[in-house]
Formats: C-alpha cells, sequence, structure tokens
C-alpha cells in the first residue's frame, strides 16, 4: 500500500516578507521619509541662502551700538530651531509608530494569519522592525550630518551652545540611537497593552521618562574639569562650557558651599581662601555624547530582549 506524503510547509520566502512589511507600513514611512527631507531642507537652507541673507543682515544691522534681529537672522534660527525641535521628537515618533502598528496588529489578529503561514511569532516581529530601523538610522544619519554642517559653519556669530539639550542631542549619535530605543519602547508597549491608544500613551510615557532621566544624568557621565581662583579673581570658568557645581575654597584645601557672597568678614571667618567651579570644556561634547549613546544602546537591547521574551511566553 503506498502512502501519501505530507504536503511541506510552505513558508514565505525572506523577500516577500519584506514586501508585506512594506505594504503594511507603506503610509508611515513615507510619512518619516517626508519628515527627514523637510528637516534636512530647513537646514540645508539654514546652511545656504538663509545663512547668507542672515550673515549680511548682521553686517549690517549689528553694530557696537545695538544689534536688529528681524529679518534673516530671525528666520535663520527660526530655521534651525524648528530643525533641532524636530530632530528631538523623532523618538517619540518612532515610539508611537511601534506601539500603533504593533499594537492594531494584535487586536486585528493579523498576526494570528501570518503565523499560521509558516512565520514564527520572532522573525515576524524581527522583520516588522526591521524595515523601519534601517530607514530610521538612514534618515536620522542624514540630519545630523546637515545639523553638524550647519553647527561648524557657525555662519551668524551669536549663542549657539554646543551644551544645550536639543543642540547636543542633534549634533552627534543619539540623535540616531534615541529614534532606535523609541521603536523598541513602542514595541514593548504594543505588546503589553495590545491597543493602539493604550500602546500610544505608554510609549510616549515611557520615552520621555527615559529621555528626562537621561538628561539629568549626562552631565555626571564623565568627569568635571574643576578651576579654582583666588579671591580678588571670583568664579573664572571659560567661556562656551557647561557650568556645573561651584563654591567656596578653604584654606585646607576643602570645597564648600559659598555662603558668604564676597562680603570680607564672612570669607575670613569661614576661612575661605578662593572659589572653584566645575564645567565640562567643548573637548568634553564626545566622551558625554558616546557615553550617552553606550547607555541608550543598552536600554534599547534591554528593552528589545523583554519584547521578544514576551512574544515567546505569549505564543508558547
Amino acid at each position: 500500500m503506498t502512502a501519501l506524503a505530507a504536503d511541506p510547509v510552505v513558508r514565505p520566502r525572506p523577500a516577500r516578507a519584506w514586501r508585506a512589511v512594506l505594504r503594511l507600513q507603506r503610509g508611515a514611512l513615507i510619512g518619516w521619509g517626508v519628515y527627514v527631507a523637510v528637516v534636512s531642507g530647513l537646514l540645508l537652507w539654514a546652511y545656504g541662502p538663509g545663512g547668507s541673507a542672515a550673515q549680511a543682515d548682521w553686517r549690517r544691522k549689528c553694530t557696537a551700538h545695538g544689534c536688529d534681529w528681524s529679518g534673516a537672522i530671525s528666520l535663520y534660527h527660526a530655521a534651525r530651531a524648528v530643525a533641532e525641535f524636530a530632530i528631538g521628537w523623532a523618538p517619540y515618533l518612532a515610539a508611537i509608530f511601534a506601539g500603533a502598528v504593533l499594537a492594531r496588529e494584535l487586536e486585528r489578529g493579523t498576526t494570528r494569519l501570518a503565523w499560521t503561514q509558516g512565520v514564527s511569532p520572532t522573525r515576524w516581529l524581527a522583520t516588522t522592525l526591521a524595515v523601519p530601523a534601517a530607514l530610521v538610522v538612514a534618515g536620522s544619519t542624514l540630519m545630523v550630518l546637515l545639523h553638524r554642517l550647519l553647527f561648524d559653519a557657525h555662519l551668524v556669530p551669536v549663542s549657539w551652545h554646543w551644551w544645550n539639550d536639543e543642540t547636543f542631542t542633534a549634533n552627534g549619535t543619539l540623535a540616531i540611537v534615541y529614534p532606535l530605543l523609541g521603536l523598541a519602547v513602542g514595541t514593548l508597549a504594543g505588546l503589553l497593552m495590545r491597543r493602539a491608544p493604550s500602546a500610544i500613551g505608554l510609549s510616549i510615557a515611557a520615552m520621555g521618562l527615559a529621555r528626562t532621566a537621561l538628561t539629568y544624568a549626562r552631565p555626571h557621565l564623565w568627569p568635571w574639569v574643576t578651576r579654582t581662583s583666588p579671591l580678588n579673581t571670583g568664579y573664572d570658568a571659560p567661556r562656551n562650557v557647561l557650568v556645573g557645581d561651584r563654591g567656596a575654597v578653604t584654606s585646607g584645601g576643602g570645597h564648600v558651599p559659598d555662603l558668604c557672597f564676597e562680603q570680607a568678614k564672612c570669607l575670613k571667618t569661614a576661612d575661605v581662601t578662593g572659589y572653584y567651579v566645575q564645567y565640562h570644556p567643548a573637548s568634553h561634547f564626545w566622551p558625554l555624547q558616546l557615553v550617552e549613546t553606550g547607555i541608550a544602546l543598552a536600554l534599547t537591547a534591554l528593552v528589545l530582549g523583554a519584547a521578544f521574551t514576551l512574544l515567546r511566553r505569549r505564543t508558547a
């Protein structure tokens, strides 16, 4: 008697899986492309015609007697500020996207259909995240390179501090890693909540908490430079530095809070002989940037690990 051979399980080819992801996420991915194009256009305009017009206005309107900030100068700084704000919001958009997409697919049951067609849950999630992650890295890298081009040109000689949160983030690897953390946070939120509105809310809250915590921790991720100065000099911090703690120096070299406010009698009684100030110079930009990037990458890996573990347990 001849046994009938069982029909082999037909597994979707990788190319088909990629195309399916692109079809499902087409609208959001096109929106990301438009977002990157607009931000890049703002930065290029500020570097090109906007910067040239601002320079001309600066030479004409800004003298020793004052400066007129209207016109081209204000437009130049508005373009820069809007671009930095948009780059800073990219992690939240990534979190919203991932949370909404995953929660919606789980809510509708479309994931079950994919899993019954030979695609394992782990492979489905990896493919779902790989496409937006690649595009997020590419788009964020482009925006960072253009922002650095504009920042290094320093077309208008006004205060543009490297240590400001928006500028610091947009000027380096953090602007690339934080959107990846946003994707990871949104993924875990979508798997936990399984409903799009709840997942979006949790994604925004979790991403905001992570960003706030790391921003507050940032100045302490690298050793401060400490400078001391005599009483007749006062606090002596260089220009363009991120200033931290400062206070008084005693005759024994100890650092104490400055409670005298330059009152001679108080200074003598408190045994104060000078002042100290702690700061981060511009040369600390990359050490601070890379340490924070490493922490953000570690958080991304932890959150993704939690998401894949949760998915495996729910589909076991």
